[in-house]
């Protein structure tokens, strides 16, 4: 798996202060996707276990809230991200928020998605769409997109979204 960036302290993908990836590789291709040169799989480094203990060390500092992932498209990458979470949690235990042009239908039909899905917290789904862009809307670009519950979605089996943020 290749990433574009890690950044160490991020305010803007999601509640309080995060550690972000950005992973590369998505096949959507949404019209002004604001992470187009995300998209090209061959773009970015390859993810190694330094990486893996960088994320770790800054998810340590105790101001750092949580772990977001973004792309590119986090899903499409998902069998290396899983054990990369699953590494992550064995070392820290806080929030992980990941974002997937793909919804949350789509993501529990597939196994492998799945697995990285359960791994997860939060989840921002849906693809972009530029018809419906509003930039009033908190951590995503359009309207049709949700924050999602992950644990309870999973429990309840039905989506539970996130209203108040």
């Amino acid at each position: 798996m290749k990433y574009a960036q890690i950044r160490k302290y991020d305010v803007a993908n999601g509640t309080g202060i995060r550690t972000t990836i950005f992973v590369t590789g998505c096949t959507h291709d949404c019209h002004n996707c604001f992470n187009k040169l995300y998209q090209d799989f061959n773009y970015g480094e390859e993810w190694t276990e330094k990486q893996t203990d960088l994320v770790i060390s800054y998810l340590k500092e105790d101001m750092v809230g949580g772990l977001s992932i973004l792309g590119g498209e986090p899903f499409q990458n998902s069998k290396a991200l899983t054990q990369i979470v699953k590494d992550i949690k064995k070392e820290v235990d806080k929030s992980i928020w990941i974002w997937s042009g793909y919804t949350y239908d789509e993501i529990i039909k597939d196994e492998e998605k799945k697995e990285l899905l359960k791994e997860c917290d939060i989840l921002v789904d849906g693809r972009f769409v530029e018809e419906l862009k509003n930039l009033a809307l908190k951590f995503r670009g359009s309207s049709n997109q949700r924050i999602i519950d992950i644990k309870e979605s999973l429990r309840e089996n039905r989506i539970v979204e996130i209203d108040q943020i």
